[in-house]
């Protein structure tokens, strides 16, 4: 829709010149006997279209940048920055009408906007930076009080989230967004690590602070370092916790013995580690399932079988026990873009004992 926005601003653009023209024409009129309407709207109008036509393309970049800027925003910052705003707007139009006073006008009206705007954009950005409290406010005027799930609070991050660095992919997968905070101490510890004289500290270090840098440049992601609030807290676990409990934020972390002590302090707590496990592979290398071997497989000897939730199991050396369920051995889990597949071998073969041979007659002739 961008051209046709570009033609209708242009047209806007053409009828205002046309105006102009039109009106300088009557002045002209008014003082002389040349008949200039005609011609003053025919030039506005020509004027309009040649500078409205640069005016427009530079409006709708203009208004994509802003829209590229605003996607990256969370809504609760949207609101807030409007609700700043608007009371910036009204504080100054409450504050600055007597301006209006002064004369001639054409002085005064341009200093009276510049002060609306100014201010209007002050709080624009005070309501941003203070969009806990202000949406706090509205909603209990409101009567909207209510608990905040871990997915609505804001995020803080430990050393182990950055070193990691798998928070990264679950953050692209779209299961994470919203504004995370990193504190100073934090920020300390991983520059410290940076700058260690051992290899792997390092490297660790590193790592954590391009993982930072990449989660700062994330849509849908804000990242905000803020300074240490507790200085009287000589550990870094107890000063995530602090800010947790000051901030009614979650604590997102891959440490366990963190996550519980976190837990029994009062905090809202996302384990990326109990993610982790939550959505693990059901079986893995080593596990034993019994499985029913519906049909052949494509290669020689296979024979094809499905979990309960349609996995499907490739058994090896297994083609003579087609109809029948049988004890596999997984010897490896194979994951796609359209599943995953288990790969595994009758468990007899896996302990060297093969088929069963037959049972011999009485006589000594097999069976």
């Amino acid at each position: 829709m961008p051209p046709l926005l570009t033609e209708l601003l242009r047209l806007c653009l053409v009828a205002m010149l046309a105006g102009v023209g039109y009106q300088f024409g009557s002045y002209i009129e008014a003082h002389s006997d040349v008949s200039a309407r005609a011609i003053g709207v025919v030039l506005g109008a020509a004027i309009g279209y040649v500078v409205g036509g640069a005016v427009s393309r530079k409006t709708v970049r203009t208004i994509d940048n802003a829209e590229g800027a605003l996607s990256q925003r969370s809504s609760e910052q949207l609101l807030a920055g409007v609700l700043g705003g608007m009371v910036g707007a009204v504080a100054a139009v409450g504050i600055c009408w007597p301006l209006l006073l002064i004369r001639p006008q054409i002085v005064s009206l341009p200093i009276f906007a510049f002060a609306v705007i100014a201010v209007t954009f002050l709080g624009y950005r005070v309501g941003m930076a203070q969009r806990e409290g202000l949406l706090a406010l509205v909603s209990g005027r409101a009567g909207l009080n209510r608990p905040k799930p871990n997915a609505a609070r804001d995020r803080v991050i430990d050393t182990s989230v950055a070193i990691d660095g798998r928070v990264l992919d679950v953050v692209r997968s779209g299961f994470l967004h919203g504004r995370i905070l990193v504190i100073q101490p934090v920020l300390d510890e991983l520059q410290g690590l940076a700058d260690s004289g051992d290899d792997l500290k390092r490297a660790r270090g590193r790592k954590g602070l391009d993982l930072l840098e990449a989660l700062q440049r994330e849509r849908g992601i804000d990242l905000e370092v803020i300074s240490d609030q507790f200085p009287e807290v000589p550990e870094v676990d107890a000063k995530l916790v602090r800010v947790c409990l000051a901030r009614d934020a979650a604590l997102l972390t891959l440490d366990t013995p963190l996550a519980k002590s976190a837990g029994l302090a009062g905090c809202r707590v996302m384990n990326l580690h109990a993610l982790a496990l939550a959505v693990r592979p059901p079986v893995t290398a080593g596990d034993t399932v019994s499985v029913l071997l519906m049909k052949a497989g494509k290669e020689p000897g296979q024979a094809v079988g499905y979990l309960d939730d349609g996995t499907m199991v490739v058994a090896e050396r297994a083609r003579q026990l087609v109809g029948k369920e049988a004890d596999v051995l997984v010897t490896s889990v194979l994951t796609t873009a359209n599943g995953r597949m288990i790969f595994a071998k009758p468990r007899s073969s896996s302990n060297g004992e093969g088929p069963p041979l037959p049972m011999p007659r009485p006589g000594g002739r097999p069976s």
